[in-house]
């Protein structure tokens, strides 16, 4: 066969026509002229306003420079908790056995060698805030030791003494004697923002000078038992052996201590909360100088409000602490403050949520002189309070009253007088106890048998006589706000009366 009698590869031209390409890229054409002013408006706009970060995986943070920087002012601690010998008591000899007998062995060590005699473990971390040895932990890593070792980075140990340690706050100040030490610079937690990059360095289950980041999740948060100090919460990974450890900022500073994880298996779940550096180091100063931390005391006891309480107090939305209960011998018993009361703003600023105020009157100079907004029978007046040191234990009362007993038919509920020992357990000298609660308005409320009821919109009950006139023609057109003492915490409920 010639070579010109092989079929010939088709060329462009023909090629495109034959497989109908030259239409398909003419009706192309057509599109991509219609859709080129929207091309042109978009780059337009991109070169304006640049592409969203979240597109930008280049401006992800690196945190090399910082982890190498700082990593060495991190520490691991471990303490001894000093497990005793055991002995034999005054008198007493070992019997004399043969010593090839299994008991005179198991006498000798049981009674005479006993345990190795300690039982060292690594339990937290800290960091270096100072050249000469001062490091920072959480109480709970060094409660109850009777030895803390401090194990640097250059795999020094040295024993650490203890400078002080607050309980409340979970801060604790050691010394260790060195000098020349690396150090972190402290940042300030106020300018962080909710959605920032964070570091922590640490120990988890004893593995040193590890690096885990995250971000911040929430600020200001409060936990159970833990009133004075306002979380920093993140999703940064923190284990046991993290707690002590430093939470760092992008720009290396230490803006908390890595405190708490929230958990249901034991392990990190996504939830670490790290107490402010600011407050930390507040109380650092005060165990500097006086061994112990002076905490400010307002003296009451204060609940959320609730929509439906806010309702009832006549707020325009829930806000504020709502004072449950005015304690007898505190600062606020010596002032014009009231149980009802609603607290909305505390020397100038604004209490938006109950854990708001107590970080904020632990950290009031004992002695100062401050001025509270709050709201009353539904209208704003100041109230003026000295604040005092928070004491370690409450002051308790007690009175005798004959034990009568009522019925409240608008209530639904039977209620009695106090007995001696309520009054002297709950620190009282006015109420009436709940008995019996049916079906009816007090039921629907949550009221319980036990509940000791102290006032009804807004009016202090006496006794139960003064109950039953309180409670006779309940307004059927709003929501009442009843004080109840419950175990050893007061709050409030809302009734609704039945029109």
């Amino acid at each position: 066969m010639k070579y010109s009698d092989r079929k010939r590869p088709l060329g462009p031209t023909r090629w495109f026509a034959d497989t109908g390409l030259a239409h398909r890229l003419d009706q192309t054409s057509i599109s991509l002229s219609r859709a080129l002013p929207l091309l042109v408006a978009i780059t337009f706009v991109c070169g304006l306003y640049g592409t969203p970060a979240f597109s930008d995986m280049s401006k992800l943070p690196g945190f090399a420079q910082l982890v190498k920087h700082n990593a060495p002012a991190v520490v691991n601690i471990s303490t001894d908790q000093g497990i005793p010998r055991r002995s034999l008591p005054p008198g007493f000899d070992m019997p004399d056995l043969p010593e090839d007998s299994p008991l005179h062995d198991f006498l000798r060590r049981f009674l005479e060698e006993g345990p190795q005699g300690s039982d060292v473990r690594p339990l937290g971390s800290g960091f270096i805030i100072s050249n000469d040895g001062y490091i920072l932990t959480n109480a709970h890593v060094i409660a109850d030791a009777s030895e803390i070792v401090v194990r640097l980075t250059d795999r020094r140990e040295l024993t650490a003494e203890v400078v002080g340690s607050d309980r409340r706050t979970d801060v604790a100040l050691l010394k260790i004697d060195a000098v020349n030490l690396p150090t972190v610079t402290i940042g300030d937690p106020s300018r962080l923002s909710v959605g920032e990059w964070v570091l922590a360095i640490g120990s988890p289950f004893g593995f040193e000078s590890s690096a885990t980041a995250g971000i911040v999740s929430a600020k200001g948060r409060s936990l159970p038992n833990e009133n004075y100090v306002p979380f920093i919460q993140t999703d940064v990974a923190i284990n046991p052996g993290n707690s002590g450890g430093p939470l760092f900022n992008l720009d290396g500073e230490v803006v908390g201590i890595n405190a708490q994880i929230y958990s249901g298996t034991g392990g990190f779940m996504g939830l670490s909360f790290a107490i402010p550096i600011d407050l930390a180091m507040n109380i650092v100063e005060q165990l500097r100088s006086n061994g112990h931390v002076r905490r400010g005391w307002l003296g009451v006891g204060i609940q959320r409000v609730t929509s439906e309480l806010a309702e009832s107090f006549n707020l325009n939305k829930p806000k504020g602490a709502l004072i449950s209960e005015i304690i007898s011998g505190g600062p606020a018993s010596r002032s014009d403050l009231k149980e009802g009361d609603v607290i909305v703003t505390y020397r100038g600023q604004a209490i938006d949520a109950m854990s708001e105020l107590p970080p904020l009157v632990g950290a009031t100079p004992v002695g100062e002189e401050v001025e509270l907004e709050v709201v009353r029978n539904r209208e704003a007046i100041i109230v003026t309070v000295v604040i005092d040191e928070l004491p370690e234990d409450k002051l308790q009362v007690s009175a005798q009253t004959p034990n009568q007993q009522t019925e409240s038919e608008s209530l639904g509920i039977q209620v009695e007088e106090l007995t001696q020992k309520q009054r002297a357990d709950s620190n009282l000298d006015h109420g009436v106890a709940v008995t019996e609660v049916g079906s009816g308005p007090g039921s629907r409320s949550g009221l319980r048998a036990g509940d000791l009821i102290l006032q009804v919109d807004g009016k202090r009950v006496e006794d139960v006589a003064h109950f039953k006139s309180l409670t006779k023609d309940l307004p059927s057109d709003r929501s009442i706000p009843v004080l109840i003492r419950r175990s050893t915490r007061s709050l409030f409920i809302v009734i609704s009366v039945d029109g």
